[in-house]
């Protein structure tokens, strides 16, 4: 056996299938085997790879054993001389494999190698290569003068940014998102140290490699593509936790008492320094776009209320002082939760929810005002002008800051994308049909052929899409792997990297087509099943719904509760799920775990069973039920099974409910 792939899968079914895809084409002029280990994901990867690879060698873990403990798992049974250890966000070229293992057997003092990598958008991952973190290269690290100077030979040691990108050289660490090991020389130093539950295992291993006598080099005749998710946001606070305590272990493990005592200290100074900067970043960005609209709505009040007393009581009192301390506030704070569950502070910014949200919050406090004493009702004329102020500042203060393209206000201007599907006919409308399916309806502005010939029904041909880009205005291009080889798709992301294009990859015969940057965004991510509970939106809206609810069966509880079966469960699930702890309707339990990757969902009091006449037993129906509530979720679905099964609402929770493995 020439080479043993190793992929550890957590919850990512979609970027597995397609890296499984990219290393089947890779291993045609080699002898390979390919284990998959599985860390309990329940988005249904595993029968994926049962139903589309079976000849993939798969290991299913009952719990999440980490990176290093399930990579060991399938080394101790790999039968290759080379192992790869490879992330499953990953696409490769079609001669990768085969690249590397003559760049191994003609190097042979090469423990590992490692090769160029790039993101979703055709960038350079700086990762590719780095360092040992030494104290000082750690300190430059973690303390942010690497990004300021990531060429100097001092500052910028962390990942080499000095050496060449496009030149082998030896370095001392490698990713473990594409290691390559000679297995004999893993057999010398041993596996990867199971402490490191997540991150610092690949530095550890590749310091072992080089005190081992071996070479570590970095190979860019060869490049991959990597999808990065949360786990390697940089700025993410479980990054910077995760990362640095996996730091400390290799420096206690690695170097003399007093060094490992001194960078351990320098270490716990980073997590707090960069962790307070993370919660500070993240709270700013949350609370920064309210409190500027609250300034400017109470800033509006305080100039249009004289401006009025003036006209309306001309040398009169005016407004009694609560106007402006306690109902100008008031009425501040509707128009801000209002903004909120109407999507006016989602990202990217909305204009559509900043107008939904003023013009539902002034006719809810209109409706209020008619209610109140006469005594209460100041001025509905004020309303209405502090209304038309609010939205007026409430645009404005996106629409300056988005122009100017300042961070955190990046503007959703409705624009559809512009799409160009390069593939040939027969996968290229395969593709166009599934896109039509979505939620995106993006607009197909035609297709580019990838052969030698012209298509008559496509824009031209693939060496053209530079020109086809600029002449249709496209702002996206979709390969098709069937048909374009994984090292023409990278080739050509390179190449137009500068472009701002946005790229995705449609997999053979599959449902799903994965782009972009993060394997979390789901912008990145066409999906023809479980669109409406992924998005925000209805995960708010499902939220307020479930609190309203509450409230309102709070309200009439003494009326129900003869009614309904078990009546103070039922109060107490009233107050269960105004906290947050349960939702009113949830997923059909007693089935096998979630196969389908269906959005997680909060333990519901009732599930969609509960609107049928019969009680459903069957597991393949159960099935249907979540998948066909997952995708056309709506609040009204929602009331009518409350009301279908109103003499159920004391029921006990099930905790064995698909979509959310911790019950909660």
């Amino acid at each position: 056996m020439d080479l043993s792939v190793i992929i550890v899968n957590y919850n990512v079914k979609y970027f597995l299938e397609q890296c499984l895809h990219s290393v089947v084409k890779a291993s045609q002029n080699l002898k390979v085997e390919i284990f998959v280990v599985d860390n309990n994901s329940v988005d249904g990867s595993c029968r994926m790879l049962k139903e589309k690879f079976p000849s993939v060698r798969l290991i299913e873990n009952d719990r999440n054993l980490g990176f290093s403990r399930a990579n060991n798992q399938a080394i101790r049974k790999a039968g290759g001389k080379y192992v790869l250890l490879l992330n499953p966000d990953t696409v490769i070229e079609e001669d990768t494999l085969y690249k590397c293992y003559v760049f191994m057997e003609s190097h042979p003092d090469a423990g590992i190698m490692g090769v160029k990598m790039i993101d979703g958008k055709g960038r350079f991952l700086p990762e590719s290569k780095r360092a040992l973190p030494r104290p000082m290269v750690a300190f430059y690290k973690m303390f942010g003068l690497s990004a300021l100077f990531p060429r100097s030979r001092i500052f910028g040691r962390y990942h080499l940014g000095y050496l060449d990108r496009d030149r082998t050289g030896e370095v001392e660490v490698l990713p473990g998102a594409f290691m390559l090991i000679r297995k004999s020389a893993l057999d010398q130093t041993g596996l990867l140290d199971e402490e490191f539950f997540m991150y610092g295992e690949d530095i550890d291993l590749s310091y072992r490699m080089t005190k081992a006598g071996f070479r570590n080099y970095y190979f860019p005749g060869t490049t991959i593509i990597h999808y990065k998710g949360e786990s390697t946001r940089k700025g993410s606070l479980n990054y910077v936790v995760t990362f640095y305590r996996a730091m400390i272990i290799f420096a206690r493990k690695h170097f003399s008492h007093k060094m490992a005592r001194s960078y351990t200290m320098l270490i716990n100074l980073a997590i707090y320094f960069r962790a307070s900067l993370s919660i500070i970043r993240r709270t700013v960005k949350k609370i920064i776009l309210p409190l500027l609209d609250a300034s400017m709505f109470y800033t509006g009040f305080l100039i249009i209320t004289p401006a009025w007393e003036d006209y309306r009581f001309p040398g009169g009192p005016g407004y009694p002082p609560e106007f402006m301390n306690f109902f100008v506030p008031a009425y501040i704070f509707v128009w801000i939760i209002s903004l909120y569950f109407s999507g006016g502070y989602d990202r990217p910014l909305k204009m559509f929810g900043v107008v939904k949200g003023i013009v539902s919050g002034a006719f809810f406090l209109l409706v209020v005002y008619a209610l109140l004493p006469e005594t209460l009702r100041f001025s509905r004329a004020l309303l209405l002008l502090g209304a038309a102020w609010s939205l007026a500042m409430s645009i404005l203060v996106r629409l300056l800051p988005g122009m100017l393209r300042i961070p955190g206000f990046e503007l959703h201007l409705y624009r559809k994308k512009r799409i160009v599907i390069a593939g040939n006919d027969g996968e290229s409308e395969r593709v166009s049909a599934l896109l039509q399916k979505t939620s995106h309806k993006p607009e197909i502005i035609g297709f580019v052929s990838p052969g030698p010939e012209r298509s008559p029904a496509s824009l031209g041909m693939f060496r053209q899409l530079e020109e086809i880009i600029r002449i249709h205005r496209v702002n996206e291009i979709i390969f098709c792997a069937r048909d374009i080889t994984s090292g023409a798709i990278i080739d050509k992301m390179m190449s137009l990297r500068e472009s701002g294009l946005e790229y995705k990859i449609a997999p053979p015969e599959s449902l799903t087509i994965i782009g972009s940057n993060s394997i979390n965004s789901s912008d990145d991510l066409y999906l023809i099943e479980f669109n409406s509970l992924n998005k925000p939106a209805s995960i708010r809206n499902k939220r307020l719904f479930d609190f309203s609810a509450a409230v309102f069966l709070l309200a009439i509880s003494p009326l129900l509760m003869p009614f309904v079966r078990r009546p103070f469960g039922f109060l107490a699930n009233i107050f269960l799920v105004m906290t947050g702890f349960l939702s009113w309707v949830g997923y059909v339990p007693g089935i096998e775990k979630n196969r389908h990757g269906l959005p997680s969902v909060k333990r519901g009091v009732l599930n969609p069973s509960d609107a049928m006449r019969d009680p459903v037993e069957e597991p393949d129906l159960k099935e249907r039920l979540n998948m066909t509530y997952s995708r056309d979720y709506s609040i009204f679905k929602d009331l009518n099974i409350i009301l279908r099964g109103m003499r159920e609402l004391g029921r006990k929770s099930h905790k064995d409910q698909p979509g959310n493995p911790s019950g909660t």
